[in-house]
């Protein structure tokens, strides 16, 4: 599967030349994680960000957050490390709030106990539920370990919570990927170093066919905080990917 380093939450961008932008969805602004190892509550707050956006309600959601409620689980890694079924999990449990609300993780400073957005007062829990519904989002992967169809517990050390995920072929899973974010659909990628958001499709002067993925090291770099993954690097580094399950099937 994925080749990624295990140790840091990193991936360099690969270089590439002039391309053709095929979609882009909407995005809210780009995040810096800085150094922590959160890149996949990053990754699926902004597939919920964009999500939300295609159906024409914008929330800017914060993964201070969730590095805050990670903080209060006893079995959590040190590392601060997981996925984005973690992300979607601890959301449900503890809730979550708007990013001006809570715009960095301080283990000295409580969020807020109380969502104000649009005139409407949420808990936590209430505003997580209107921003993703409890089992909207479906976890895949592809191992030919496995029997296709069936659920399986991802084999990697993110998956501290031993989630399951529906392993698929890649075909399908890189061809429903294309297919939601053609529709501009919430999905977040994750290998087995990084988590990102994909937000687009691309082609390259070759032909070559590429997803365009929102990052979380900010926006300084040539690509303002975007990455271009070619299909073929997909294939090859993906460990799962979450969409949300109406996209899906």
């Amino acid at each position: 599967m994925a080749v990624c380093a295990l140790a840091a939450c990193s991936r360099k961008p690969a270089p590439h030349g002039p391309m053709h932008v095929e979609v882009l969805a909407h995005m809210t602004p780009i995040k810096d994680q800085g150094t922590s190892q959160t890149c996949w509550a990053y990754a699926m707050l902004a597939a919920l960000e964009t999500e939300h956006i295609g159906r024409g309600d914008s929330v800017n959601l914060s993964p201070g957050y969730v590095e805050y409620m990670l903080s209060r689980e006893p079995d959590a890694p040190e590392s601060k490390r997981g996925m984005g079924v973690t992300c979607i999990n601890l959301i449900m449990k503890h809730g979550l709030c708007a990013h001006d609300a809570y715009r960095a993780f301080n283990p000295d400073i409580e969020p807020p106990r109380q969502v104000f957005m649009g005139g409407v007062v949420y808990t936590p829990q209430e505003f997580a539920r209107s921003v993703c519904a409890p089992g909207e989002y479906i976890a895949l992967t592809s191992t030919d370990d496995e029997p296709y169809g069936t659920e399986v517990v991802v084999d990697a050390p993110d998956n501290w919570e031993h989630n399951r995920f529906l392993n698929v072929p890649m075909d399908t899973l890189l061809r429903r990927t294309v297919r939601a974010v053609r529709a501009h659909r919430g999905v977040c990628w994750e290998s087995r170093g990084h988590a990102m958001a994909v937000v687009g499709l691309a082609r390259d002067t070759t032909g070559q066919r590429y997803f365009i993925m929102k990052n979380s090291w900010g926006d300084r770099d040539a690509d303002h905080g975007l990455v271009y993954m070619s299909f073929a690097e997909f294939r090859q580094t993906t460990l799962a990917v979450e969409m949300p399950r109406e996209a899906y099937f």
